[in-house]
């Protein structure tokens, strides 16, 4: 863990960027800048191509290309999930070759962990890796993975022995997602988009090598995933522009002022801030209703949620005061904050909340983006219902819910 001080790790990368930041640049050659540099994932530990920081100080390097309008490193799954993974479980020859392609935009990456009957269950999953020499045959369905249809490479749990406990008979490979056997069907959501899909696995094939962590020891690895996963979900601060939804790939060609803060990126649903609060503050001035004792209620709710958020990141930073429900509780936050924003929202807007897009005249159709989106952070990444028991059992103590031992072999345990 890195001992500077976060004034001695802005000036540092102020510096750098002054030697390395050009908006002449392509995407592509400014990824294979920062890629190797550190900076692209700070809080990698130095092994690993980060920089060993903790939360705030890769906070203060965010806050820094934020602040220089410099476009991001790359984002999506395999910044924010598998690169911590790999350097956490993976050997030093799995981290020199999964995590590089990660960094600098060349290889990106989706989840395969949920399957049609295995969601909230996830342990439950019955997707199989049969034994073939020096590979594993993949046999089996993944749903609600994001990104499947643009992603290089994927981070696969299946079950490699049925007839151990279900929780200690599963392996997590690197799958290489462009092979024969690999079919992903996109999943249209009613926002209009089609962010998860549905991936089918015939007989594909991923080496013993790829093997992430040890043979049948995959749930306590996809468990360092999930908690990456929620952390992530439930997180806020500044943060530079980047390429967000965007095949990583697929933008190295374009100019990095085209996803720098004044280019403005791409579209999507907005971030759930103070930003916003305010906004929807000045829109209910506007409508004459700011004197209403029901909705001022409602943005006072809001605006405490919003704080109690940003306090428990903050505590969330001294590792003196952690109780290790930090990201399941940031997660329930978010499910909140995307649920309060939609109803004050749209009583806000009035009529108007039935419009869409640029149609809509008082948020250029922002409201109705969170509107038609808020069902789904209660739901990915673990359901607010599983939070709460990881949050009963795992840190306050409470009983377990009743079910079978848990050394009941998968195959004999009962199905859906």
């Amino acid at each position: 863990m890195s001992e500077q001080s976060v004034e001695e790790i802005r000036a540092e990368l102020e510096a750098w960027l002054d030697e390395n930041w050009d908006e002449s640049l392509t995407v592509g050659e400014w990824w294979d800048r920062i890629g190797p540099s550190g900076y692209a994932h700070p809080m990698l530990p130095t092994n690993a191509y980060g920089k060993g920081y903790n939360q705030a100080q890769a906070a203060a390097v965010n806050a820094v290309l934020a602040d220089r309008e410099v476009m991001g490193p790359p984002t999506g799954l395999g910044k924010m999930l598998a690169a911590p993974t790999v350097a956490t479980h993976g050997s030093q020859e799995q981290i020199d070759a999964l995590l590089p392609p990660i960094l600098d935009g060349t290889v990106g990456w989706c989840q395969l962990f949920s399957e049609p009957g295995a969601g909230s269950d996830l342990a439950g999953l019955s997707s199989k890796a049969e034994r073939d020499g020096d590979e594993w045959i993949i046999t089996g369905q993944k749903v609600w993975t994001s990104g499947g249809q643009i992603a290089d490479m994927g981070m696969l749990i299946a079950r490699t022995d049925p007839n151990a406990p279900k929780h200690k008979g599963i392996t997590y490979f690197a799958f290489d997602m462009h092979q024969p056997g690999v079919t992903v069907r996109p999943l249209t959501e009613m926002t209009g988009r089609a962010l998860f899909n549905e991936v089918f696995i015939d007989e594909a094939r991923v080496p013993h090598a790829n093997i992430i962590g040890e043979e049948n020891m995959g749930w306590s690895v996809a468990n360092t995933t999930l908690m990456f996963e929620r952390a992530s979900l439930g997180s806020a601060g500044k943060s530079p522009a980047s390429a967000a939804g965007s095949g990583v790939r697929s933008v190295r060609h374009e100019p990095v002022t085209k996803f720098s803060r004044r280019g403005g990126g791409e579209g999507g649903v907005p971030g759930l801030g103070i930003g916003l609060w305010h906004h929807l503050v000045e829109l209910a001035e506007k409508n004459g209703l700011n004197n209403d004792p029901v909705l001022r209620q409602k943005l006072v709710r809001l605006y405490s949620v919003i704080e109690v958020n940003r306090m428990s990141i903050q505590r969330a930073k001294d590792s003196r005061q952690r109780t290790g429900a930090e990201p399941n509780i940031g997660k329930l936050i978010m499910s909140d904050l995307f649920r309060s924003f939609r109803e004050l929202g749209l009583d806000i807007l009035g009529a108007d909340g039935m419009l869409a897009g640029a149609s809509e005249p008082q948020t250029s159709g922002a409201i109705g983006e969170i509107a038609l989106f808020s069902p789904g952070p209660s739901i990915y990444g673990g359901t607010d219902q599983i939070q709460r028991n990881i949050i009963g059992e795992r840190v306050l103590g409470l009983p377990r819910e009743p079910g079978p031992g848990k050394d009941t072999p998968f195959s004999e345990l009962p199905k859906n």
